[in-house]
């Protein structure tokens, strides 16, 4: 059976309309920080990079790696955590170009930090691209929000 996160996290993705307190647990992420203008070059290939990570992880299985645990999935949506340089947020007006962001994808929980260092060399190797450098894995939790 697959696990479809916008049936079983609706919660948390698909919120309703109305206001409501929501627990996130911890999860799992591939993650890229960065800085400046979403518009520019560098954050749409920072959203490729996640993406080519997390689709490399679900296509496992299709090249003869199943990790233990594994079972079929929707990738995740991108997700970000987004701020302001210090000197920028006394500014009356938003400097795109002062933006700090951290972007991300959610990993299932059978993804382990070895398993996700492992993904992060595979895509190195098939389609090298600077900031696989620069990604990280790791668990998150925002907790009551």
């Amino acid at each position: 059976m697959k696990y479809e996160w916008k049936k079983n996290d609706k919660h948390l993705y698909l919120p309703k309309n109305v206001p409501s307190v929501a627990e996130v647990p911890a999860m799992n992420y591939f993650m890229l920080n960065g800085k400046g203008n979403p518009n520019h070059s560098e954050f749409v290939e920072a959203v490729g990079v996640l993406y080519s990570l997390s689709y490399t992880v679900k296509m496992l299985p299709k090249k003869g790696a199943v990790p233990e645990g594994y079972y079929d999935y929707s990738v995740f949506p991108l997700e970000g955590i987004w701020d302001l340089e210090e000197e920028a947020r006394q500014a009356a007006v938003l400097d795109k170009d002062k933006l700090i962001y951290t972007l991300m994808i959610r990993q299932p929980d059978f993804v382990t930090e070895a398993l996700a260092q492992e993904v992060i060399e595979t895509a190195s190797k098939k389609k090298p691209h600077l900031l696989l450098s620069n990604a990280t894995f790791g668990k998150l939790e925002e907790g009551r929000n």
